[in-house]
C-alpha cells in the first residue's frame, strides 16, 4: 500500500487516529478536510454502495441535531444529498486505499490492508 485518502475533519479524534496509523507505517496520506472541501458525490456513492447510506450518516453529531433532523424521516436519496450539502453529517473518517474502503476508526481492518499486498 503506497497511499490512502482520508476524509474527515482536523478536530475529529478518529480522523487523527487514522492519519497517525498510516503515517506511522510510512503510507502517504492525502487528507481531505470536510470543513474545507466536501466529498464529491461520486466518492460518497462509492462508500454508500459498500456500507449503505445509513452507515455514512452520523446521527450522533451535533450538526444532525442542530438541523432538526433527529425528528425527520430521511430516505436514502435525501440522506445522500444531505451528506453532499452538509459534510459535517458524515461519520468520519472515510478511508480509501485503492478499492479498499472503511468508515470510522477500524484499526483491525487497516492492519489487514497492510498485511495484504
Amino acid at each position: 500500500m503506497t497511499e490512502v485518502q482520508i476524509f474527515g475533519s482536523a478536530g475529529c479524534s478518529d480522523t487523527r487516529k487514522a492519519q497517525r496509523f498510516f503515517k506511522e507505517r510510512r503510507v502517504k496520506v492525502h487528507f481531505v478536510d470536510l470543513k474545507q472541501r466536501a466529498a464529491s458525490a461520486g466518492e460518497l456513492r462509492r462508500f454508500a454502495q459498500k456500507f449503505g447510506v445509513e452507515t455514512l450518516l452520523n446521527r450522533e453529531s451535533r450538526r444532525f441535531r442542530d438541523l432538526g433532523l433527529h425528528a425527520a424521516h430521511l430516505t436514502e436519496t435525501r440522506i445522500l444529498s444531505l451528506l453532499e450539502q452538509e459534510p459535517m453529517l458524515i461519520r468520519t473518517p472515510l478511508v480509501r486505499a485503492g478499492n479498499r474502503l472503511s468508515v470510522g476508526a477500524v484499526e483491525t481492518e487497516w492492519k489487514q490492508w497492510m498485511a495484504q499486498p
